[in-house]
């Protein structure tokens, strides 16, 4: 008898576990780990969790449109695969919602399943908790330790100083000392040795006057050396990287999230110059993305908070209110530090070199930089920009430094925009320059010609 009530016993915890387990399964209905990749692709350009982007916050959602509309899963279900179906049936809750968020058409996704769906709603119901972003605990050691060890580094610079002052002093003094006794101590012979010494500038000019000739031709050669080379770098700015007035780095856009550098500079390629993009450029992409999230980089000494009030200014100078998703009409002008900038007397046009000349100068620079390869042709005068945090002059820019690219630069013949052009001139240009088995180079075509540079 006491067996079987054991046995009965542990039955009934078995089929209560089972029922429970059973329970919570169907109560999530679906993976929140796919639904969180799911919501990334499909969901993210229009929706968060916690706020309204362009459609509404979706964090309990199920909850919501029950509670709201008096709506089940399956409703969801409709709506998402195909809102306009939903309410040319005459829906009322659904056409109610359109009408909430300004008529703005929510776009129709019938290619995800209805298991797609149930994981992307288990997202929202209970969406899991994010990682930690990993520190680099040497870095963060480093931090606190050279926040603590600053203070005490310039204290005993200070006291280094004033120890060596204090001994300069000192060493000073003796010698002033010395001379005086060794004044006392003078014979009569020694006074009067000191009596015929030379005692002015121009007494020993008149004795050593070629040396010192010498002297002064050579003083003045190395002045006007120095004057020249002065002068030559006036307006050459490499390495200048001004402070913007919004922060914007090239690394996490054109390196991190791999976008191409015409997206922005649109008339890179086709126009004389790669224009400063306008700010509704940045309102394509940051009018739903509201704060940072990549975790996975951020720049030594700034923190998330940092990002996002970069992006709080792109909002300010474009007048977009993020809270009602629209704009005010307020609009403030940012003014940003122009790097690369050529004279007003130099003609350099970005369509010649972008589409004409692109391969011909990768290909050249590639050669003469085996281990610094580049892919796309404007890091050959810019750098390698997608790897910039704050863009600078890479390159020198002089007159001299064109030049050598022009002397070294082989022209494409067989590019597409090339070889209309060149069809009959090519072999007459081969004969003409026969050097290195015909290769001709842009110098050759009229590249050192003042009047292709210069008005």
């Amino acid at each position: 008898m006491i067996s079987w009530r054991k046995h009965y016993r542990q039955t009934l915890i078995a089929i209560g576990l089972l029922l429970s387990t059973s329970a919570s399964i169907y109560g999530q209905d679906g993976d929140p780990k796919n639904g969180e990749k799911l919501f990334k692709a499909n969901c993210t350009a229009c929706h968060a969790l916690d706020k309204q982007v362009v459609g509404p916050p979706l964090k309990g959602v199920v909850e919501r449109v029950k509670t709201e509309g008096g709506v089940d899963k399956d409703w969801l279900h409709k709506w998402i695969k195909n809102n306009k179906e939903l309410r040319a049936s005459g829906d009322k809750y659904a056409n109610e919602i359109f009408e909430k968020f300004n008529k703005t058409e929510m776009q129709v996704f019938p290619n995800l399943t209805d298991k797609d769906i149930d994981d992307i709603l288990a997202y929202t119901t209970n969406p899991p908790a994010p990682e930690e972003p990993k520190k680099d605990a040497t870095a963060q050691a480093g931090t606190t330790d050279g926040a603590q060890a600053a203070p005490q580094s310039s204290t005993t610079t200070n006291v280094v100083i004033i120890s060596l002052l204090a001994i300069a002093a000192l060493l000073v003094w003796i010698l002033l000392k010395l001379r005086q006794l060794v004044k006392l101590g003078q014979s009569e012979d020694l006074a009067g040795l000191n009596e015929t010494r030379v005692k002015s500038f121009s007494e020993i000019y008149a004795k050593y006057h070629y040396v010192g000739k010498g002297l002064i031709a050579i003083l003045a050669l190395l002045a006007t050396y120095g004057i020249w080379n002065w002068i030559m770098w006036i307006g050459v700015y490499k390495g200048y990287k001004p402070e913007q007035p919004i922060y914007f780095s090239h690394k996490i856009h054109a390196g991190e999230q791999k976008i191409n550098c015409q997206l922005c500079h649109s008339s890179a390629k086709y126009g004389k110059v790669s224009e400063i993009p306008s700010m509704n450029v940045c309102m394509n992409c940051h009018r739903t993305i509201s704060e940072y999230n990549a975790q996975h980089y951020m720049e030594p000494g700034k923190d998330k908070a940092f990002y996002d009030g970069e992006i709080q200014k792109i909002y300010a100078a474009t007048g977009w209110d993020p809270a009602k998703q629209q704009y005010t009409g307020k609009t403030q002008p940012v003014e940003w530090t122009r790097i690369h900038n050529m004279p007003d007397f130099v003609y350099f046009n970005h369509a010649q070199h972008v589409v004409a000349g692109e391969q011909a100068i990768i290909n050249s620079f590639n050669k003469k930089n085996p281990d610094n390869k580049i892919d796309v042709v404007c890091k050959a005068c810019h750098g390698k920009i997608d790897t910039m945090n704050v863009v600078q002059m890479a390159n020198d820019f002089t007159m001299g430094w064109c030049i050598e690219c022009h002397r070294t630069t082989e022209v494409d013949m067989n590019n597409g925009y090339n070889k209309e052009y060149f069809k009959n001139l090519h072999d007459k240009l081969k004969k003409q320059y026969p050097k290195d088995g015909g290769k001709i180079t842009v110098d050759a075509i009229g590249g050192l010609e003042c009047g292709k540079c210069h008005y």
